[in-house]
């Protein structure tokens, strides 16, 4: 491979690491065109399927930042850059290679750790995005039902008690007819208010205030 292929395939490689979610490394001795074509199509919604020479694979990985992986990088290698449902991908590939033995998962790369084969497995044994997100939604739904009660609650109360303040308010408002009896029969009252009695209202005032 002439130099500027070799460097567009490792800028190349390089760009789909820093991309990736995950990456899932399989060697695939023993497997034919058509298989590969098979596992790649299974997969391809949610990830790439690469075969490329270790020594361009291990100089992408550092130049993405990527240190680790040189142990996993021996013999044929093709890597799975995973893009979006890292469970189903790694759930596709453990199947595959179920079906296909000469298919042999080594490892891969997730969230800045390097994973060996079996954690690569165990990732399958994980709920697919879809699920997990159902999940999250009937969890959300449940909760927002709790908060709309919790919330309606408090208003429903706060509702009648304008209400029933609408209503005092407008019978406060209310004119009163004052004729000359009952004008003469207050004045008898005002004029009996005691000490005792406007202390009381001072008090009453101060409560009411309070």
């Amino acid at each position: 491979m002439a130099r500027p292929d070799k460097e567009a395939t490792v800028q190349e490689l390089s760009d789909k690491f820093s991309s990736a979610a995950a990456t899932v490394l399989t060697e695939y001795r023993g497997l034919t065109v058509k298989a590969l074509k098979n596992l790649r199509r299974s997969i391809a919604g949610d990830a790439t399927y690469s075969v490329a020479k270790n020594t361009l694979t291990t100089i992408a990985a550092r130049q993405a930042g990527i240190e680790g992986l040189d142990a996993q990088l021996t013999g044929p290698t093709a890597i799975a850059f995973i893009t979006g449902d890292v469970a189903a991908v790694a759930k596709g590939i453990r199947n595959f290679a179920k079906e296909n033995p000469a298919l042999v998962i080594k490892g891969g790369y997730m969230d800045g750790r390097v994973l060996d084969a079996d954690t690569v497995k165990k990732l399958a044994d994980l709920e697919s995005r879809e699920v997990l997100l159902a999940k999250m939604a009937g969890a959300m739904n449940a909760n927002l039902s709790k908060a709309v009660y919790l919330f309606a609650a408090p208003l429903n109360q706060a509702a009648r008690a304008i209400g029933a303040l609408q209503d005092k308010v407008s019978a406060d408002a209310t004119p009163q007819v004052v004729t000359s009896e009952s004008a003469a029969e207050a004045a008898p009252e005002a004029e009996a208010s005691t000490p005792a009695a406007d202390a009381a209202d001072e008090t009453t005032a101060e409560a009411a205030a309070e």
